[in-house]
């Protein structure tokens, strides 16, 4: 009880004394026990787009429709059976690839009929508009998810047009056929991301009539082998990025040269149905390969791959490719006799546009210019006209009203990819660069390019940029002399 009055009395006294200490400091305030620690936010999952259509096209200013968007293709495994009398091709293609968007939906460039898809195993919905196919799998692929593409297709390839009017660039042969075309190849025999700026590895198995050669890129896994009755397979795979326009196949009756090198095993391939004149004189140019590996690869580095060779179809192509690893050469080349220009040409396209590939298509002259001045450099190194002499002929051939000048090599336009301005102006042009910033700086920044960007891609200005920073020197002006106006330079490159 005493205890209660005790409290009763001393509560009431307290409670003024508090009053008057707040009163006369007002700021300071009573400790209390340590407020809880703030909750950390939920870990909620941050919302995730909604699935999208991937874009039919990568975003080509010159070939919208090239390519598609929404996944990178990591690696092609490519199967196909062919039919040389009847032109029939089987394919069964496995497409590995990353999405950079939820895909509800996809596309593929494949001109061939397709039967079946299969997106990671389960079979997707499909439609084929024109050069379109369009894959709807059972689920939503999310963005970053690795994908599992399985294509069935079936049919001619020579019979499908190029369009525009443009024949097939599947060309058929005596006892066989050749894939080979830029920028376009890839849909008539294997479905894709079809622009180089999406490049993979390749595994390439085909099956032939037994008898047959199968040539392809890269190394030579297996072939001869067994396939069924009356049927050999052959297998080759090409483990650097490459651009879906550089695979190719060729399928004959071939005698096969094969030798080691410094470089990998050589490795070419000449028709047999050639004529032998054209033949032998096929033989002396291509067989040269190493030595103009050698030279090339002391301008621009390293040799960028593991094989090398050449390929000399007898067919109807009218040009030569620079197919990685191995390039295909069309006979008419040699039909007066030797020719290594061309060889140069092609093997110089290893290191620019194998290697380092265009960005887009308008920036084309990275390859062709700079396998033009290629040449220029093998002519001068072998006692012809020096590089300066070679731009300045080729820019008195054409005088200032020759349309030659109409086509800028740096932005030619879709219909001027392949203009001969892009190649020759496009060899003036770097003449040009080389004067304004002196030998050593103009090879080191070739050099940088191959070797820097080895395996990837670049454009026009990433270029223009690397020689301003390897030289310290602003070259707008002459870019804009010489590869972009549409007129002809008021002086040849001295």
């Amino acid at each position: 009880m005493q205890k209660r009055i005790v409290l009763l009395l001393i509560g009431p006294v307290l409670a003024v004394l508090l009053v008057l200490i707040a009163l006369e400091i007002p700021w300071q305030t009573t400790k209390s026990a340590p407020a809880a620690a703030p909750r950390p936010p939920s870990a909620t999952p941050a919302p995730t787009a909604p699935p999208v259509v991937g874009a039919d096209g990568i975003g080509d200013p010159y070939f919208p429709r090239a390519g598609n968007g929404g996944y990178d293709v990591t690696a092609y495994d490519i199967g196909v059976r062919y039919d040389p009398p009847t032109d029939q091709l089987v394919g069964h293609t496995t497409i590995t690839a990353t999405t950079t968007e939820s895909l509800s939906r996809f596309d593929l460039d494949l001109r061939l009929p397709a039967s079946a898809v299969t997106v990671d195993d389960r079979p997707a919905v499909i439609h084929q508009d024109g050069s379109e196919l369009q894959v709807t799998p059972a689920a939503p692929v999310p963005s970053g998810a690795p994908m599992t593409v399985r294509v069935d297709y079936a049919g001619m390839p020579s019979s499908v047009s190029g369009g525009s009017g443009k024949q097939s660039p599947w060309v058929r042969t005596v006892d066989g056929a050749v894939a080979v075309g830029e920028p376009d190849i890839a849909a008539w025999w294997y479905p894709s991301n079809d622009h180089p700026s999406d490049k993979a590895t390749f595994t390439i198995t085909a099956i032939v009539p037994a008898g047959l050669q199968v040539i392809s890129n890269g190394a030579l896994l297996g072939g001869p082998e067994p396939a069924g009755a009356g049927l050999q397979q052959w297998r080759w795979q090409e483990t650097e990025p490459m651009a879906t326009y550089l695979a190719f196949i060729a399928i004959g009756n071939y005698d096969i040269v094969r030798r080691d090198t410094r470089f990998g095993l050589y490795l070419a391939a000449y028709d047999q149905a050639l004529d032998p004149v054209i033949a032998a004189a096929a033989r002396a140019s291509v067989e040269q390969t190493p030595q103009i590996i050698e030279f090339l690869s002391g301008i621009f580095g390293p040799y960028p791959f593991r094989q090398l060779g050449g390929v000399v179809p007898d067919a109807n192509l009218g040009f030569a490719l620079e197919d990685q690893t191995r390039p295909v050469y069309a006979s008419t080349f040699f039909d007066a006799g030797q020719n290594v220009t061309v060889v140069v040409h092609e093997l110089a396209h290893q290191w620019f546009g194998d290697s380092v590939s265009v960005s887009h298509w308008s920036d084309i002259w990275l390859n062709e210019g700079f396998a033009t001045y290629a040449e220029w450099l093998y002519t001068e190194h072998n006692g012809g006209p020096s590089t300066q002499q070679s731009a300045a002929q080729s820019y008195a051939r054409h005088p200032a009203g020759d349309e030659f000048w109409q086509t800028p090599p740096g932005a030619p336009g879709a219909l001027g990819v392949f203009n001969n301005a892009v190649y020759s102006r496009g060899g003036m042009a770097l003449q040009a660069i080389r004067d304004a910033v002196g030998d050593q700086n103009f090879f080191a920044a070739l050099r940088a390019w191959a070797t820097e960007r080895a395996g990837g891609n670049g454009s026009v200005q990433d270029f223009l940029a690397l020689v301003k920073h390897v030289s310290g020197k602003n070259v707008d002006a002459i870019a804009q002399s010489w590869l972009f106006a549409p007129t002809r330079p008021p002086a040849p490159p001295s």
